[in-house]
Parts: structure tokens; C-alpha cells; sequence
């Protein structure tokens, strides 16, 4: 006789087994972070969209005014000197930034011994805070007893302005910039370098391509991924600099350094108060960020394709 065969039972999926659970958990873990930023980033920022049709100089009562917000700033001759510093504070941050990183990385990739140590020293900026990069470095740029021209002194070169003549006053926020954010952009780059094979450099090398050749030819190709990240990273920081800029040389001298996000501070929190018209500034900042940011994608995309 054949033993009788007990019926199987219908297996029940638990729910941190697989099934809906498996699907939906890792949704859930997020859902506490982005209640905290939809609240905190993203209706502030669709409400910046709202209030720039307003205006206010107490912040309770608002009339609405349409976009005669936008009109007052198009037309205010303070602006455009603004923007243009902000624009020449940019690119020059984005371009000598990158390329300081990617010079720097590619230094760190080549030592043998002692890349921790390089990667930790050139981070280290990267973790103070910006208010307090500004304290320091108005400090050492002292035109009489700063650090920084002493040395000069030493080596027979005169006094610079650093921070009371226009010109270097520009350079000077730029330089600071950089210095506070090469270490986290060259990271990015190092990780770049890091991952492209060393047999390609080998290979090339074995065909008679020198530093150069293998340069253009493997390194930026490869790299251009973490480039691109460094780019846009780099157009944000350089628009949104404010912080180490106010410490530092407060907009100064005679408005060369201010840049677009203290023009919106001083229209939103300094007397004669106009919130309308800072939000409208908040409004435009956006709009350029993110049409720069795209523009850099599709052009890394494109680049990509070919």
C-alpha cells in the first residue's frame, strides 16, 4: 500500500520575507527624511514662488503687487552690478576650482604611501564652518599685519590690498572659495582616477604616449562623470556663496564683492525691509542655478553619446 500523502499547505508570505513587504520597505525607512525636507525645503521653496507676487515690509500683512517685483529688480541699476559680480565670481570659482582638484587629485592618486594623510589634510577645510573661514582669512589678509603679506614682506614683495582695492578684493573671496571647497571636489575626482584601469595608462604607454597624450586621450574621458558632478557642485557653491563672503569682507569695498544671495539678505532682513523683492531675487537665483545645471547635464549627455 502507498503511504498516504499529506496535503501541502498554502505557504504564507511574511511580511518582512519577501512579497509586499520586500517592495515596500525600504519606501517606508524613507518616508520620515522626506516628510522633513518637503516641509523644511520643498514648500518653502514652491511658497518662494507665491510670496515673490507680493510684497511686505513686516512680514504679517502682504499685498499683492503681481510682477512689479520682478519689474523693481530688472530695472535696479544695484542689481545688475550684483549679478555681474556674481557671474565673474562663478565661473572663476568653478573653472580655477576644478581645476586645482583635478591637479590636486591627480597628485594624491600618485603617491604610493600616504594618500589617507593627503586626502584628510586637503578635507580638513572642507569641515570648518564658513563663517569661521571668513574670520580667519580676513585676519591673515590684513593689509598690515596679516600673515599672509608678511610673508610677501619677507621675500621683498610689497603690501597687497587683499581686501580693500576692488580687484583683489574679487580674488580674494575666489581664493578663499576654492580653498575652503578643492578638498571635498578633489575627493570626487581622486574616486574617478581610482576607478579607471591602470592597464589603459600601461597600454598606453607601450604605444609612446606621453603624460599628455594620456591625459586628453584616457584620463578626461574617463573622468568625465565625476567632472561633470564637480562642474555642477561647483555652479551651486559659486551662486549660493554668501557666508564666508560676509565675514570675510562684508560685500565690500563699495559693493565689489557682493554677491546675489546678500543682495537678497539685504533686501529681506536690512531696513528699508522689501520681502517681495527678495523673494523675487530668491526666485531668479533659482532659475539661473537650475538652468545652468541642466545645460551641464545635457551637455555631458550629448558628449556622452558621441
Amino acid at each position: 500500500m502507498s503511504a498516504a500523502v499529506a496535503p501541502a499547505r498554502p505557504s504564507r508570505k511574511r511580511w518582512t520575507g519577501g512579497g509586499w513587504g520586500m517592495k515596500w520597505a525600504p519606501y517606508l525607512f524613507l518616508i520620515p527624511n522626506m516628510a522633513i525636507f518637503a516641509v523644511f525645503t520643498i514648500y518653502p521653496a514652491l511658497n518662494g514662488f507665491n510670496m515673490s507676487l507680493y510684497e511686505s515690509n513686516n512680514g504679517r500683512t502682504f499685498r499683492p503687487v503681481g510682477t512689479d517685483n520682478y519689474r523693481k529688480i530688472l530695472t535696479d541699476a544695484e542689481f545688475w552690478d550684483v549679478a555681474r559680480n556674481t557671474a565673474v565670481f562663478a565661473i572663476a570659482f568653478v573653472v580655477l576650482g576644478t581645476a586645482i582638484a583635478l591637479a590636486v587629485a591627480a597628485l594624491v592618486n600618485a603617491q604610493n604611501r600616504g594618500k589617507t594623510f593627503f586626502r584628510a589634510v586637503f578635507f580638513i577645510p572642507v569641515l570648518v564652518s564658513p563663517v569661521v573661514v571668513g574670520l580667519i582669512w580676513n585676519w591673515m589678509l590684513e593689509r598690515q599685519n596679516g600673515l599672509v603679506n608678511i610673508a610677501l614682506g619677507a621675500v621683498g614683495i610689497p603690501p597687497v590690498p587683499w581686501l580693500v582695492d576692488s580687484g583683489w578684493a574679487m580674488v580674494s573671496i575666489v581664493l578663499v572659495g576654492i580653498w575652503m571647497q578643492v578638498g571635498f571636489y578633489m575627493l570626487i575626482l581622486l574616486a574617478g582616477l581610482q576607478a579607471i584601469d591602470p592597464a589603459l595608462y600601461e597600454a598606453a604607454r607601450m604605444d609612446g604616449a606621453n603624460w599628455w597624450e594620456q591625459f586628453r586621450v584616457i584620463t578626461v574621458p574617463l573622468l568625465q562623470p565625476s567632472l561633470v558632478v564637480v562642474v555642477v557642485l561647483g555652479t551651486i557653491h559659486g551662486f549660493q556663496s554668501f557666508d564666508f563672503i560676509w565675514t570675510l569682507t562684508g560685500g565690500g569695498p563699495v559693493g565689489a564683492t557682493t554677491l546675489m544671495v546678500q543682495y537678497i539678505y539685504e533686501n529681506g532682513f536690512q531696513s528699508p525691509i522689501r520681502y517681495g523683492v527678495a523673494t523675487a531675487g530668491g526666485v531668479l537665483l533659482f532659475l539661473v542655478v537650475f538652468s545652468l545645471t541642466i545645460v551641464n547635464w545635457l551637455i555631458s549627455r550629448r558628449r556622452e553619446a558621441v
